[in-house]
Parts: structure tokens; C-alpha cells; sequence
């Protein structure tokens, strides 16, 4: 019974720390679009801008503009039955949630023009939502969008593609370079740069870390951890613990920071009761295998 009361409060910490991040991801993402890049017709990249360009479009051949929040959650749909299918269940409620507090959050925050200008509004637009989605993904959670289509493609072939998300958000500027004139793709762009070098600073995907555990369950413990990442793991058997002086078993790996909730996960799946050490800024010799490359 402990040990169930003990993996249900696990469980309720993870979920309560995962809806909060999804509450501030949603308020920040709906500061970057509403405060900055509405007011300055600065397109986001990905789904967001997606959105804006099918309102924009309607406004123009209808004379009246739908909500973005409603255009942004049916766009994201559909990514959701592609992710309950190819990724996990667990991943597409907690991302269902996210994007379902951001449509909320772009709905009720009103579109509050500090400036028009629209480089300072791409600027900080980008540095903003940039923030948001690096403190999201640090947390373990996806803000939905292009995130799904890339790990699915990661899962299913073990290679990320860039591509898409270049030719997805290089229709995006050159959208907002048409409705709104050219230099507005420059803009953009600007904001695209500027959103992807905040999330890098804040998230650090590419960290590794050299991870440590001491088990009684190594089976257990290699079966769960390779079924979710495609990392080597080094055995070192004949452990003894100074304290009990149980026998156990010494595993050694390196994963990058990206990977780190999906580890955890896979720890709490097959021994809670685990030591476990983790090391920052680890320096890689050899192979290292990069799904992103």
C-alpha cells in the first residue's frame, strides 16, 4: 500500500507541475500573439501563424474576422488523433490540455497594442513566445502544432524533418508579405530567428547528460528505458550497497536534456525505488547518436 501511495504521489506531483506550466505556457503564448504580433501584423511561425493567415484570408473575402483561437484549435485537431495513434496517450492529453488553455487564453487576452512597429513587435513577440515554448519543452510538455508532426516522424524513422517546418513557415512569410506588403515577410522572419534562439537559450535541447542508476531491477529498468529512447546503456554488475550490502546493479548512460521526461517516465514505470544520478554539461567522444541530425 505505501508503495501505491507512493507512485500516486509521484504521479499527482508530475500532473500537477505539467498543468501549471500548460497555465503559463497558454498566458504567455497569448502576451506574444495578442500584445505584439497582432498589433504589429507579424506572422508566428507553425500552427499559430497558420491560423492567423486563415483569418486573415476570410477577413478579406468575407469582410469579418473569425476568432484565431477557434481557427488555431481546429488546426490542431486533427494533430491530436495523429498523436493519441503514433506517440502516447499520456503525451496527446497533456498536449490537448496545453493548446486547449492557449485557445482560452488568446480568446479572453484582448489584442492591447503596446506599439506598432513592427520590428520592435517582432522582436519581442518572438523573444516572448520563444521563452514560453523553451520553459514548456524544459518541463516535458509540447505546445502541440508541428511539435506532433516531428516527433512522429522521429518515433516512426529515428530522424527528425526540418524541412517541413522550413517550407511551413516559409509560406507563413511569404503570406505576410503579401497581405500586408513585403517587408512584413522580412519582419517575420526576424521573428522566427529570434523565437527559435530564446527557446534554444531556455530549453538547451542539445545539453547532454550523463545519467547514473543504481538498481535491483537492471531488466526491468533496460527494457523501459530503450523502448522509449534510442540510447547504449553500460552494465556494471556486482554492485554492493554499503548500507545493506544488497546486491545491485550499476547502469550508465548519456541522454540529452530534450530526453529527460521521457527517462524519467520510464524510471518511474520500472523502479521508483531507484538511485538515480544525473550530470550536467557532460563532454561526448565518439558516437553519439542525434536524432535531431
Amino acid at each position: 500500500m505505501k508503495e501505491i501511495r507512493e507512485k500516486l504521489q509521484l504521479v499527482n506531483n508530475e500532473y500537477t507541475k505539467k498543468s501549471t506550466v500548460a497555465v503559463l505556457y497558454a498566458i504567455i503564448a497569448s502576451v506574444a500573439l495578442n500584445v505584439f504580433w497582432r498589433p504589429g501584423n507579424i506572422y508566428a511561425s507553425g500552427v499559430t501563424g497558420i491560423a492567423q493567415i486563415v483569418t486573415s484570408v476570410m477577413e478579406r473575402m468575407t469582410g469579418s474576422e473569425p476568432p484565431v483561437s477557434i481557427i488555431y484549435y481546429l488546426l490542431n485537431f486533427p494533430l491530436f488523433i495523429l498523436a493519441w495513434k503514433q506517440i502516447s496517450k499520456k503525451f496527446t492529453i497533456f498536449t490537448a490540455v496545453t493548446v486547449t488553455l492557449t485557445t482560452i487564453a488568446i480568446q479572453l487576452m484582448p489584442v492591447t497594442p503596446l506599439t506598432t512597429d513592427p520590428i520592435i513587435c517582432a522582436v519581442f513577440g518572438g523573444a516572448v513566445n520563444g521563452f514560453g515554448i523553451g520553459f514548456a519543452l524544459k518541463n516535458g510538455i509540447s505546445s502541440g502544432g508541428l511539435d506532433i508532426v516531428s516527433i512522429t516522424i522521429r518515433k516512426l524513422t529515428g530522424r527528425t524533418v526540418g524541412s517541413i517546418a522550413i517550407i511551413v513557415n516559409g509560406s507563413i512569410a511569404l503570406t505576410a508579405g503579401y497581405l500586408f506588403g513585403w517587408p512584413y515577410a522580412f519582419y517575420s522572419v526576424l521573428s522566427f530567428f529570434v523565437s527559435g534562439k530564446v527557446t534554444d537559450a531556455v530549453f538547451t535541447k542539445q545539453q547532454k547528460l550523463q545519467v547514473m542508476i543504481i538498481t535491483k531491477e537492471p531488466d526491468k529498468v533496460i527494457e523501459s528505458v530503450q523502448e522509449r529512447l534510442r540510447r547504449g546503456i553500460t552494465i556494471i554488475h556486482d554492485a554492493e550497497g554499503a548500507y545493506d550490502h544488497g546486491e545491485k546493479t550499476v547502469l550508465l548512460t548519456v541522454i540529452t536534456r530534450f530526453e529527460l521526461h521521457v527517462f524519467e517516465e520510464a524510471m518511474m514505470e520500472s523502479d521508483p525505488k531507484a538511485f538515480v544520478s544525473i550530470a550536467d554539461n557532460v563532454q561526448i567522444l565518439g558516437n553519439f547518436y542525434d536524432p535531431g541530425m
